[in-house]
């Protein structure tokens, strides 16, 4: 087969469509493919070497990706790499527009889909190009100034892209990638976020064994132990799991996974935000960071296996621990999660397994022996999983999760699988009360479907399950209930696709080599007969009971609802299915029956006439010879007797037995054609009687039935549908349909029957256009010519026969204006065609306007002529019309109709044209003058309606083109500057809503959807190498147009002069105007000036526009600054991070700040902060020298024409008068933010003129800063921020005056800070400290930490100060080691601070100062505070809490008493900071301080309370909340020890609260960090002794929260009900309690429980712990247990409480399943538990 392929193609194809060589006409493929392939190539290469981008290399482009999607990749190898090369090359062309890189990058990423074709022999790529792209998108440096716009998919678009080109990386890549990225590796900084996506996306996994040391081993220890060590779970956690997931996929059996595998299943255990315990404080980060549910699946999945079988332990593990969470009385925001993981996890399993074992080896690694999936290892893996899908069945989000879980793991294990979900589906049939439960059953046995029917070696009795199932589902075809109704239709189409209904009982006498399962199945395929009987009358009784009469009253529609055409659809196909399936003789059967009603009963048309011409249709479709000789003869003659009555045919309300009838014939004659032609005669006959019918649903129906007998003759179609190739009808002794139950088709001889036209059907279907079609058009033509008169509805009439015409006969027209290949033999095709152009137009131009029915009729046939051809042309070239052609049949015509008056009729002929605009790529260009006409202000003839039609066209459908947008500059060029001038148009009413709506909405369109468009066409020169390959032509020479965007500008500005248009087409204009900015091309000066002039524009809307123009303006004219590489930089040997000698240079040092313009000149400042805190970059560069720099201040006459504008303008004391004032007027009130557009104003002001204009700004701020109106502080606050970065090459004397005039000014304000303006503020001084090095701003600094906490201005100065301290410093991240260290020396004594508002500010200040002090892996100890030192100082002074054991209560109140406080209280103001500080810290750092936190444990179990106390208490709300934070934090194996020894040591507290308190904490803390404490046998042994220790407490609500704290672990797991625990509970609860005395009367009760009781109470408590951990099933020990408790239910209180709460839980949990649970209790057990649960004690 190959080989001959291979001969005619001249080549051998990498991989073509497996089916097109079903195909009728598949012999002629290959020329035909050829053809376009060569031309492609010729085209392509040729257009790349003529440097014609658009439209050449894009048209060629595009035909490329049509033709792979028609043959798959039909080209040679050599031809394939090339195609590659060619489009990465262009891809990666620097200035490409976006547009076009996307739509290149789409077909790019086609081809390197199927990795498989092409090795890394056959193709290297290199990895920087596509970096510098996607660094150039997603982190471009101008978007947000307004000089790019980028379309929203472009960031998948790329990612995509990366993706399948990394397997192509060289061998090098891995070093380059690392050297490039790692010296972003800095956590505090949003650089490590870039970099590690950046690892995530690009480091290439796929490199063979023998590379590994150039590939994963390189980065995998570095990048494991990062993850290991981060705490806090910060956002590029994510990409690191991804990056693993990836890896661990790639290279099965090459990585050891062993030690990391606790620590992986802990952290996915934590990821699903599970909620633990009672009051639990969710940290936001965890829900917003958590890991991608796709990836941890292929991780795990990718985990199994192997010689160690810990993976799939931990899984099981972690199933057993949430598989309570599955159960469907449980409901929260974690739910989706859960379900993605189980229906993801059996899909990856099987994948795996389909790699290891069935997929042809490839290039790619192969998965050693030693780590495939065992047998075993799949039998435990389904195992695991079982119990939580089976809880999941009746989830509140469905079953289709569960259903494709278990279709998943039934391809695996069926015995394991299917047994449990039969014996849920039995009952769920049986029972008429719970539909819910019948449906998920349902919907889940159609998932285990085909597992179930084939049997095979490990489930051979599923066979047998079959017709019960299908005999028991024949009641849920129920009119009543739809949603049952659906499922059943499924169930039953899905099992009857899987089996050929053939009756087999006469194989048992015939054949003696079957086995028993197989005699079993043959004598019950005696039954199928039946069940297709039964299924039909279940089938008559929904029609009859939904028919048109019973279900509507008079008034409603006569439509179908949306419900019944779904229950039609699914009847229909579900019959359908059944019929294909069956044998002839069942068939037979059901022909008759189905012919009886069909003719026996006369049934309206609209619905159940629809439901029952289906099933008749279904019929004709299986065997049409047979259903045709009952059917056809029996309408026909039914209609002629009616029809024998003249007046019947003028009747508007026809006879019901005359439509019935004939819409039963329209859907029988849907069969092949050579049936239909020996009763053509009769057709014919009834085509004539009733095409001209008065009553419209009468005609149409005729027009029906026309449209399918044309279909029928003209098409090409399959004949044939049923699952086994040949079809059932040979005798039983030489084939025996049961062993096909459930066969899986063949691809290589499915042996499809085609029908294709005979010369005998095409002479019928153009019989039949010459007998119809014809006279209607010569009606039509005299009409339109006038010549004849027509009432309206004749003319419809005409025109739905002339559309049924063509699509029924569509693919025998030529095509459109191309080379006529048949013609129709009286009709020639273009005369057809004209007829209908001036139709339309004339009918439009003079009639009758609002016939909008027959309007809707043209613009449908306009649609068909467009687009319809059948269904599929011969020739393929036929659909891509060359460019001219569609020109031409395009220009003057479809423009007509659009600005029509009636409403809906304009939006349909709108999306008839955008339709089209989408088929014939380049029409645009044409219609747009035609359109642009309406618009024109000139044009006075123009209605409303049509100026509105206009506009619409313009906006385009909300999915497809917006012609206002094309990417053209011509177009562009035209529309906008029209757009504008329509405002002076005398149609524009601004009163009319709808059309200043629609303006609104194009404005929106085009500022949404507007990207930047290329005008820089170049094609480098590696390209047209790459295309001179792929040429076979000549090499013609290049030429190179470039279009210009300045004549649109031009256009747009010469309007605004003439000025008298409405605001709102003002705003319009600015807001086009400054989509033009960009960055490669300079605007011209005359639109520098509008933009300047408008900054002092009236309307707030067109100021805004204009400031961030000109900020964009400013990058544009900004002069580029030299730079040169630093000499000095000492590299470490190995990778240390963090603070080391060879980076301490860039730290900030007091001695020795640049104070002189001499030091100033000599520092090497490096801005930004990443540099050099993991390693350096391989080349860090610096400014060069002052000398080398552009001028810094110019004069006037040196400047360039753009520059002057500014200059001028921004120099004229009126003008920044008037700028100032408009920029201090607040916007919205209270909603006012710092302005980052106003920022880069006046950044880019003093960045490209120096301070020329600071002298004029500087009364201005003066006056500014002294006025504490919140809008006037947040405009001194946007000019200081912008002047501080805009000083960035000022020199030194200069910098150090700006600082002179600045210092005092920031004294003032800071001085005058208000609760409005504190965070405009704060974001000044973080906004101009980033990305600056900290030695240039050593005047700010030392300013800033004067004395921030000195009280002067009471307490909410202080913490404004600290504030915007904190923002400054948090932007310095490591560099500040010292300016850190002195605020904590001066903030220490202060942390006492009585104030809540200054105290939470420390708190935060706090966290900032102890940031840098992280414990990650090959960091150095920082230089920076470390919290250790400081927690030593801290529990120093709350020596007075910690020495004493009873509870610390809040006893300051909140003043400043005069005089020394004692030292408690000190202490006890000391410790509310340190919460703050705590909390704080909790979602923030990278690392937990776990140690130090320690320290501080048993005073925050002081004080949490336990009841929850109205009084508002801040110190207990406080430590509440700090432990519940500590309690999910994550832990490093080696810190269990420890934590479990401080909780031991509360545990003997004296306060039972702290006692209380240990066990909520211990629950959350072991199930956040269950895998890793498991892992760790002792942890496990002291965490239940501890327990056990608490059940026996003497305080009650201890040792029932102990209770409930068992309950819970055995219930996850992490504890097992073993032996002895059982044994030492029983041993507890018999325990004998002390007789009770006599008392005397009077005397006081003795109310201290005795230690016996204590002790029979916690017995009591550990059994009922036990029966409470399995809410959802019995185990094998539960029974026993019951008995037991049962025994104590008279005790004393609170031991009778204890047994009563436990049995009704027990009752509650167990009853839904009783039926089941039963099994488990001998005759006995039940009847004490059936005394025990309705005792008379209830009542007593």
């Amino acid at each position: 087969m190959k080989k001959a392929q291979s001969d005619t193609l001249g080549f051998v194809p990498q991989k073509d469509i497996v089916y097109n060589k079903l195909l009728p006409y598949a012999d002629r493929l290959d020329e035909e493919s050829n053809e376009i392939l060569s031309k492609i190539k010729a085209n392509l290469g040729r257009a790349v070497q003529l440097r014609e981008i658009w439209p050449g290399v894009l048209f060629w482009t595009r035909k490329l990706s049509t033709y792979m999607r028609l043959y798959g990749r039909k080209f040679s190898k050599e031809d394939h790499v090339l195609f590659i090369k060619l489009l990465y090359e262009l891809v990666t062309i620097p200035r490409l527009e976006i547009s076009m890189m996307q739509g290149l990058a789409r077909l790019l990423i086609n081809l390197l889909k199927k990795r498989e074709l092409l090795s890394r022999e056959d193709l290297e790529l290199p990895w920087r190009p596509l970096y510098e792209l996607h660094d150039r998108i997603l982190f471009s440096k101008t978007e947000h100034l307004g000089l790019n716009w980028f379309p929203n998919s472009v960031e998948n678009v790329l990612k995509t892209l990366v993706k399948s080109c990394r397997p192509y990386f060289s061998q090098s890549a891995t070093q380059e990638m690392l050297d490039e990225w790692r010296p972003l590796l800095c956590p505090f900084d949003v650089t490590m976020q870039r970099a590690i996506s950046y690892f995530e996306l690009f480091l290439p996994t796929t490199l063979p064994p023998e590379l590994h040391h150039k590939g994963f081993k390189l980065w995998f220890d570095e990048m494991i132990s990062l993850w290991v060590s981060v705490q806090n779970l910060p956002s590029w956690e994510v990409h690191l799991v991804n990056l693993f997931a990836r890896l661990a996929n790639d290279n099965i059996g090459y990585i050891d996974w062993y030690p990391y595998i606790p620590k992986i299943f802990t952290r996915i255990l934590r990821s699903l935000n599970l909620p633990v315990g009672t009051s639990q404080m969710m940290v936001p980060r965890y829900l917003t960071n958590a890991y991608d549910i796709s990836h941890v699946v292929l991780w795990v999945s990718s985990l199994l296996g192997g010689p160690s079988k810990q993976a799939q332990a931990q899984l099981t593990g972690l199933f057993n621990s949430i598989t309570s969470f599955f159960h469907p009385s449980n409901h929260g925001r974690w739910l989706m999660k859960l379900m993605k993981l189980l229906q993801r996890l059996p899909a990856s399993v099987v994948r795996r397994l389909h790699r290891e074992r069935y997929r042809k080896p490839t290039w790619l690694t192969p998965i050693p022996d030693s780590h495939k999936l065992t047998e075993d290892d799949i039998t435990a893996f389904v195992e695991s999983m079982m119990q939580p899908v089976l809880l999941a069945m009746f989830s509140k989000t469905g079953s289709l999760d569960a259903a494709q879980a278990l279709q998943n793991l039934a391809l695996m294990r069926p015995e394991l699988v299917i047994p449990p979900v039969l014996e849920k589906t039995y009952p769920a049939l049986e029972t008429l009360t719970e539909p819910h439960q019948l449906t998920a059953t349902l919907s889940c046995m159609i998932g285990v479907a085909r597992s179930l029917v084939s049997g095979g070696q490990r489930f051979p009795e599923g066979p047998t399950h079959m017709l019960p199932l299908l005999m028991r589902a024949l009641p849920g075809v129920d009119p009543n209930d739809f949603s049952k109704c659906m499922i059943t239709f499924q169930f039953i189409a899905t099992f009857v696709t899987l089996v050929p209904l053939v009756d087999c009982s006469s194989a048992l006498h015939e054949r003696t080599d079957l086995t028993e399962v197989e005699r079993e199945m043959c004598s019950a395929s005696a039954e199928f007969e039946d069940f297709v009987l039964q299924f039909m009358d279940r089938c008559f009784a929904l029609i009859d009971s939904s028919t048109l009469e019973q279900t509507r009253e008079e008034t409603e529609t006569e439509k179908m609802t949306h419900l019944e055409s779904l229950v039609e659809l699914g009847l229909s196909s579900t019959f359908s299915t059944i019929l294909t399936q069956c044998s002839l003789d069942i068939f037979k059967v059901a022909l008759e029956k189905v012919f009886n009603f069909a003719t026996t009963n006369i049934f309206e048309t609209r619905v159940a006439g629809r439901m029952v011409a289906d099933m008749c249709r279904a019929a004709a479709k299986c065997h049409p010879a047979e259903s045709l000789k009952m059917f056809v003869p029996h309408c026909c003659n039914a209609i002629n007797q009616i029809a024998v009555n003249e007046e019947v045919l003028n009747e508007e309300e026809l006879d019901k037995e005359l439509l019935w009838n004939l819409q039963l014939l329209s859907e029988v004659s849907r069969v092949d054609g050579d049936k239909v032609l020996p009763y053509r005669s009769d057709l014919v006959q009834i085509l004539q009687l009733t095409l001209h019918l008065k009553c419209k649903q009468g005609y149409i129906l005729a027009c029906n039935l026309l449209h399918h007998i044309l279909r029928s003759t003209a098409l090409i179609y399959p004949t044939e549908y049923c699952s086994v190739p040949g079809g059932f009808h040979q005798p039983i002794s030489d084939y025996l349909p049961i062993k096909d139950w459930g066969r899986p088709g063949d691809l290589w001889n499915l042996d499809i029957r085609w029908h294709v036209p005979s010369v005998e059907e095409t002479s019928f279907a153009f019989y039949l256009l010459d007998l119809i079609l014809q006279p209607e058009l010569q009606r039509l033509q005299r009409f339109a010519q006038g010549e004849q008169d027509m009432s309206r509805d004749d003319v419809l009439q005409s025109l739905t026969i002339v559309q049924h015409c063509l699509l029924g006969a569509g693919c025998l027209m030529p095509p459109l204006k191309g080379d006529p290949e048949i013609i129709l033999q009286s009709v020639e095709s273009t005369t057809f065609n004209s007829v209908f152009w001036h139709l339309i137009s004339d009918y439009i131009l003079e009639h009758s306007e609002d016939d909008t029915k027959s309007l809707f009729s043209i613009i449908k046939i306009v649609s068909d002529l467009l687009h319809f051809k059948g269904s599929h042309k011969h020739e393929f070239d036929s659909r891509w019309k060359s460019f001219n052609l569609v020109k031409k049949s395009m220009e003057n015509r479809v423009s007509i109709p659009l600005f029509h008056n009636a409403l809906c009729v304009r939006s349909r002929a709108q999306s008839v044209l955008f339709t089209a605009l989408g088929t014939y790529n380049f029409c645009c260009r044409d219609l747009i003058p035609h359109v642009l006409e309406f618009l024109n202000p000139d044009n006075s003839s123009v209605t409303q309606q049509q100026f509105k039609g206009a506009l619409y066209c313009l906006l385009g459908n909300h999915s497809g083109v917006c012609l206002a947008n094309l990417h053209d500059w011509e177009c562009i060029a035209l529309t906008w500057p029209a757009i504008v001038r329509s405002g002076l148009s005398s149609a524009m009413s601004l009163e009319k809503p709808s059309i200043v709506r629609l303006f609104d909405d194009l404005a929106d369109k085009i500022h949404r959807q507007y990207e930047t468009i290329g005008i820089d066409f170049s094609i480098p020169a590696e390209c047209c190498a790459v295309a001179n390959q792929l040429m076979v032509t000549g090499n013609p020479p290049p030429t190179e147009p470039v279009p210009t965007d300045d004549e649109i500008a031009e256009g747009v500005k010469k309007q605004k002069l003439k000025n008298t248009e409405p605001w709102k087409f003002e705003h319009i204009a600015i807001g086009f105007l400054s989509l033009l900015l960009r960055d490669d091309h300079q605007l011209p000066p005359a639109a520098v000036m509008f933009f300047v002039k408008s900054l002092n524009h009236d309307s707030l809307y067109v100021r805004k526009v204009a400031i961030s123009a000109v900020a964009g303006i400013m990058k544009q004219i900004k002069r580029p600054h030299k730079k040169i590489p630093v000499s000095e930089v000492k590299e470490p040997s190995d990778i240390i991070a963090g603070d080391r000698a060879d980076n301490k240079w860039l730290q900030y040092n007091s001695c020795s700040l640049p104070r002189t313009q001499q030091d100033w000149d000599h520092c090497v400042f490096v801005e930004k902060t990443h540099w050099g805190y993991y390693c350096w970059p391989r080349k860090l560069m610096m400014y060069a020298p002052v000398e080398e720099q552009p001028k810094e201040n110019m004069t006037r006459d040196e400047m360039t024409e753009r520059e002057q504008i500014i200059f001028d303008h921004f120099s004229d004391p009126v003008f920044i008068n008037q700028f100032i004032e408009f920029l201090s007027l607040e916007d919205r009130k209270g909603k006012d933010k710092f302005s980052p557009r106003r920022f880069c104003l006046f950044k880019g002001l003093f960045r490209n003129f120096g301070d020329v204009f600071l002298s004029g700004l500087q009364p201005h701020m003066e006056r500014l800063v002294a006025d504490s109106h919140e809008s006037k502080q947040r405009c001194v606050a946007e000019i200081i921020s912008g002047l501080i970065r805009g000083c960035k090459h000022w020199s030194y004397t200069k910098v150090d005056s700006l600082w002179q005039l600045l210092c005092p000014l920031l004294r003032t304000a800071l001085s005058n800070i208000t609760i409005e303006t504190y965070a405009d503020w704060g974001t000044c001084i973080a906004t101009a400290c980033e990305s600056r090095d900290p030695r240039k701003l050593h005047w700010l600094f030392e300013m800033l930490m004067e004395s921030p906490v000195n009280g002067e201005g009471g307490s909410f100065v202080d913490a404004c100060r600290l504030y915007v301290l904190q923002g400054g410093l948090a932007q310095q991240e490591w560099r500040v080691p010292e300016l850190l260290h002195r605020l904590l020396q001066y903030l220490e004594p202060k942390l006492t601070q009585v104030y809540k508002n200054v105290r939470e500010r420390i708190g935060s200040v706090l966290t900032y100062i102890f940031m840098i002090d992280v414990n990650l892996p090959y960091t150095q100890p920082t230089t920076s505070p470390r919290i250790s030192d400081f927690t030593e100082r801290i529990l120093l002074q709350l020596k007075p809490l910690t020495e004493g054991d009873e509870e610390i209560q809040n006893h300051v109140i909140e003043e400043n008493e005069v005089g020394e406080q004692d030292e408690r209280t000190q202490a006890i103001k000391l410790l509310k900071t340190v919460l703050k500080w705590l909390i704080a810290s909790a979602g923030r750092s990278f690392s937990t301080a776990v140690s130090e936190q320690l320290r501080l444990l048993p005073l925050l179990f002081k004080i949490a309370p336990v009841e929850n106390d109205d009084s508002y208490d801040e110190l207990k709300r406080d430590a509440k909340t700090c432990l519940s934070l500590m309690s999910q934090g994550l832990l490093y194996p080696e810190q269990i020890p420890m934590v479990l020894s401080t909780l031991q040591e509360i545990a003997g507290s004296s306060s039972w609260h702290a006692r209380y308190t240990v066990l909520t904490y211990l629950q959350i803390m072991v199930f956040y960090n269950l895998f890793t404490f498991m892992s760790d046998p002792k942890a496990v042994n002291d965490v239940r002794a501890l327990v056990i220790r608490l059940l026996e407490d003497e305080q009650l609500e201890v040792r029932e929260m102990a209770a409930t704290t068992l309950s819970g672990f055995l219930q996850c797991n992490f504890l097992s009900m073993d032996g002895p625990m059982q044994a030492h509970f029983e041993a507890l609860c018999k325990t004998r309690l002390p007789k009770k005395r006599k008392r005397e009367l009077g005397s006081i009760v003795d109310t201290i429980p005795s230690a016996d009781l204590v002790r029979r109470h916690a017995g009591v408590l550990g059994l009922s712990a036990c029966i409470l951990s399995s809410p959802y099933d019995v185990p094998t020990w539960m029974p026993q247990l019951l008995m037991d408790l049962s025994a104590h239910l008279n005790d004393t209180q609170p031991i009778e409480m204890t047994v009563k709460k436990t049995l009704s839980n027990f009752r509650r949990t167990h009853h839904d399943n009783w039926q089941q649970h039963k099994q488990q209790f001998t005759d006995d057990q039940l009847l004490v538990l059936t005394d025990l649960l309705v005792s008379p004690c209830y009542y007593a």
